[in-house]
């Protein structure tokens, strides 16, 4: 008897211990939710202050312009992002041609290359002072008005710009989804009379639709986010159109009801696929998997389908960047200077301390929410999380200053408070510091981390925890035990997708950056705004060869991730 007492007596301790470790986890993550839920949750309340005549003003001149570029922009990169992500993708996924393991991991290279940086440098390339049309003038003798030449800094040029790099978002999860489809699914259209153009486009496609969706949605908020290309390129867009409605006429308000109509845009696109969508689901038929078979295509379709790989590219990487590392030679005085070395530290530092925190953010959001409660509190932490992944879909200027206005408010009532009582000025303690620059960066970058983890964290069924459970193995030990070997590439993933966007990042570094804290991005961006662009060739390859490494590594994780590859093996 006082056996079973006591055994009864420890299991009810470790069921305590385990609805103990469920409320402080859950609670954690609920306040951590709402903290980084708050930039957002600013900039919304700023839509319901009145804009008085600036709203009117902006509505009878700068708005149609404003929504039909940014519907024409985001409509023109959605076309091209599809294209070239979703055909590259299943080229080198399902057949073998020359070059297909090289383009397998070079098609993510462009995803390092900023779209502002390649802005600049096709500008300078093919701008009538550029290389390219002065060598045209003189091979022919002709003068300015003697020949026409696409200009680059127009709207179709934005949306070529942004096209390029902003396709390995559609590549990496197509390439994904199709490397997880089973081959039986295949054979069985292939046995049912469907050629390869049928089973791709009533199998394979449906299959990956929801994980191709997802891709887009990235690829567009970036799209609808960026600024240095649109302001560069002179293409007014929401984007441009909130920062100067905010910083240039100091109208928070009116800035704030674009932004919302901007957010809008997205969230639009996400229901209308749902709808789309509707009850259907998308279920692999079976869980048997086998190594690809890819299907040998030789003569003038294997030259098409080298053609379809290199293209992009060519265009999105190796051309750019092979003239930025020209100008960087041809001027080296900009590259190999004093500053040079802390602005690469400067930047790599806080790009890895801003990843590694949005993913140790995003598991505790994730696990917080797993772990469950109280029926209305999961709601408010369901809310609340879904509130702090929306970062991604706001302008950098907006979110800057969402973030300035809590944080001066605070530092204000510090101040005043110690003054007071102690006579004492604290000064800027949040405002203008790292700290506020790092809170951005998460804000702004936690849904990359949180969808991937998300996503991951599905793999793990209740079967596998129960199996842990009976081994002992709960709380901590079964997260770093259990649960982090399963999902081990997926946080890589985030990680490395965060590192290479904060090495990107230019509005909000821009507004929010300590004083005399310069980043890569930044220095690139001021050259090139100057119209020194041989100065900003050597920060922005640097910028590309930092992210080069995690976007390689990231391409060689997924093509070891189908189900049933042999160790070593790469899709």
């Amino acid at each position: 008897m006082a056996v079973a007492g006591s055994t009864q007596n420890l299991t009810i301790k470790k069921a305590r211990s385990r609805e103990l470790f469920s409320s402080l986890g859950s609670g954690l993550s609920l306040l951590v939710a709402l903290l980084i839920s708050i930039p957002i949750l600013v900039v919304f309340g700023f839509v319901f202050v009145p804009a008085g005549d600036i709203w009117v003003h902006l509505a009878s001149t700068v708005l149609p312009l404003y929504l039909i570029n940014t519907l024409i922009l985001g409509g023109g990169v959605a076309i091209l992002v599809l294209t070239i992500g979703v055909s590259t993708a299943w080229l080198v996924t399902m057949y073998e041609f020359p070059g297909r393991r090289y383009f397998s991991w070079a098609l993510f290279l462009p995803l390092a290359m900023p779209a502002y940086i390649i802005a600049y440098t096709y500008t300078g390339m093919f701008d009538f002072a550029g290389p390219v049309q002065t060598y045209v003038r003189e091979l022919f003798g002709w003068g300015r008005a003697d020949y026409w030449f696409p200009p680059v800094r127009t709207i179709g040029g934005a949306i070529m710009m942004l096209g390029l790099v902003l396709y390995p978002y559609v590549y990496l999860v197509s390439r994904a989804a199709f490397l997880e489809q089973s081959v039986c699914a295949l054979e069985v259209g292939r046995t049912l009379g469907r050629n390869s153009w049928g089973v791709f486009w009533e199998i394979a496609l449906p299959l990956a639709r929801p994980a191709i969706v997802t891709g887009l949605a990235l690829a567009l908020m970036e799209t609808l986010s960026d600024f240095g290309t649109v302001q560069y390129f002179a293409v007014d867009t929401f984007t441009t159109g909130i920062y100067r409605t905010w910083l240039g006429l100091g109208e928070p308000a009116a800035a704030a009801q674009l932004a919302a109509m901007l957010m809008g845009f997205v969230f639009l696109l996400v229901i209308l696929e749902r709808i789309n969508r509707g009850a259907r689901k998308y279920y692999h038929t079976t869980g048997r998997y086998q190594q690809i078979r890819r299907a040998p295509i030789m003569g003038f379709k294997a030259g098409l389908a080298f053609l379809a790989c290199f293209i992009p590219i060519f265009l999105g990487f190796f051309l750019p960047t092979g003239w930025l590392l020209n100008e960087s030679i041809s001027s080296p005085e900009s590259v190999l200077n004093a500053e040079f070395p802390k602005l690469v530290i400067s930047s790599i530092s806080i790009a890895a301390m801003a990843s590694i925190l949005a993913l140790v953010i995003a598991m505790l959001l994730v696990y917080g929410n797993r772990l469950g409660g109280q029926k209305s509190v999961s709601k408010i932490r369901t809310f609340s999380l879904r509130v702090a992944a929306m970062g991604y879909a706001i302008p950098g200027p907006v979110l800057a200053v969402g973030i300035l206005i809590p944080f001066g408010f605070a530092d204000n009532a510090v101040d005043q408070f110690m003054r007071a009582q102690f006579g004492v000025s604290t000064g800027l303690i949040l405002s203008g510091t790292l700290f506020a620059l790092m809170f951005a960066y998460v804000v702004r970058f936690l849904a990359v981390s949180l969808n991937t983890v998300e996503g991951s964290v599905e793999k793990i069924t209740p079967s596998m925890e129960q199996a842990a459970r009976t081994m002992g193995v709960t709380g901590m030990r079964a997260l770093f035990k259990v649960h982090v070997p399963i999902i081990s590439g997926s946080l890589m993933t985030a990680l490395l997708l965060v590192f290479v966007d904060v090495m990107k990042e230019l509005p909000a570094t821009l507004i929010m950056r300590p004083f005399g804290f310069e980043t890569l991005a930044v220095r690139a961006y001021e050259m090139a705004s100057d119209e020194r662009l041989s100065e900003a060739a050597g920060p922005s390859i640097a910028i590309v060869l930092a992210g080069i490494i995690p976007v390689i590594i990231l391409s060689r994780a997924i093509g070891r991730s189908r189900p049933g590859q042999k160790s070593g093996e790469e899709s």
